[in-house]
């Protein structure tokens, strides 16, 4: 394996002009550069990226904390925070949290191994506690995103109860009395959010509680079917169905076709998250579409000015969504 001094050697300089050439640390003549720079090519030599990061506290890199396998909508915010990045000269380290906080903590833990400068994550684990914990005791750079559990760190999300308020008076508004919701993951400030929204909305058209069931939470797409099929059998039959979440949507249908119920002609839906099958489906799903590169570029800046700056005081940041009609809710309400 090729060293610093085979380099210097061969480009006839001294190994700290070779350091000063890779690491860019100081100005060295062109021609002396570029004699240096064909020394690496010729010899293939590669820097050690880790001492680098020891010798100057920075590895010019971030990581990612997301759920990127179990959920694809965090597609869009990885690709975005990966494109910001890369614009920086940094790198992206994507690591998977599986949406549990025994992983999530795991995974935090080893970014910070490999010295990453900061961390991005959405994270399932609650405020003062796994993962969130360790990033705040460690003082490590960071920005949750998606799901904004803890005002001490950069924050950026989307206006969650707000949006939620949209979707059930859609329903209201089409005569709809009795509303369902299956609500994403348990626990999460996503989910919490969303539920605070529609129960706000159901308030406000003075509609009856108890004809508005919130299932528990769904962890996956067959606990969402599962939920659909124990509201749509129980003693309130609701008209309409609202989902937390893309992968709860996908659920709800499930758990409608195997009743043997057809959207929109035995009952609404409209559902949080737009996604690529969205528009494909038959009917075509009613969604609150939300802002996935923003989210993704927006977060990226935020860290980057924290890595700069760590002093200042944390923000958060509230998007806005955009409510997309489609011909899901046509049934009408009885």
């Amino acid at each position: 394996m090729a060293t610093i001094a085979d380099v210097a050697r061969i480009a006839g300089v001294s190994q700290s002009t070779v350091s000063h050439v890779i690491n860019g640390t100081r100005f060295v003549k062109p021609e002396t550069e570029q004699a240096v720079r064909d020394a690496v090519a010729r010899t293939g030599y590669t820097p050690n990226t880790l001492a680098r990061a020891l010798a100057r506290s920075s590895s010019n890199s971030v990581g990612i904390a997301i759920s990127a396998i179990s959920n694809p909508y965090f597609a869009d915010i990885i690709r975005a925070v990966e494109s910001e990045c890369a614009a920086c000269g940094m790198t992206v380290f994507l690591a998977d949290t599986h949406d549990t906080p025994e992983k999530e903590l795991e995974v935090v833990q080893a970014l910070h191994q490999l010295r990453v400068d900061g961390i991005i994550m959405a994270p399932c684990s609650t405020d003062g506690v796994g993962a969130l914990r360790y990033l705040e005791d460690h003082g490590i750079p960071t920005v949750l995103v998606d799901r904004l559990a803890s005002t001490k760190f950069d924050q950026v999300g989307v206006q969650n109860a707000k949006s939620m308020e949209v979707l059930v008076d859609h329903l209201v508004n089409q005569g709809h009395t009795r509303i369902g919701m299956i609500p994403g993951h348990t626990g999460f400030a996503t989910t919490l959010e969303r539920i605070d929204g529609f129960a706000s909305a159901v308030r406000r058209a003075k509609l009856q509680a108890s004809e508005c069931p919130v299932a528990p939470g769904s962890n996956d797409v067959d606990s969402a079917a599962r939920s659909t099929i124990e509201m749509m059998s129980g003693a309130v039959c609701p008209t309409a169905l609202v989902a937390g979440n893309n992968m709860t949507t996908i659920g709800i249908m499930r758990g409608l076709k195997s009743l043997g119920k057809h959207v929109p002609d035995d009952i609404a839906l409209v559902g949080f998250d737009d996604f690529e099958w969205a528009d494909c489906f038959e009917p075509r799903l009613t969604v609150i579409a939300q802002p996935c590169i923003e989210l993704g570029r927006r977060s990226a800046k935020l860290l980057l000015d924290r890595i700069k700056e760590p002093g200042k005081a944390p923000k958060t940041v509230r998007l806005k969504t955009d409510f997309i009609v489609r011909n899901s809710c046509g049934s009408a309400a009885s």
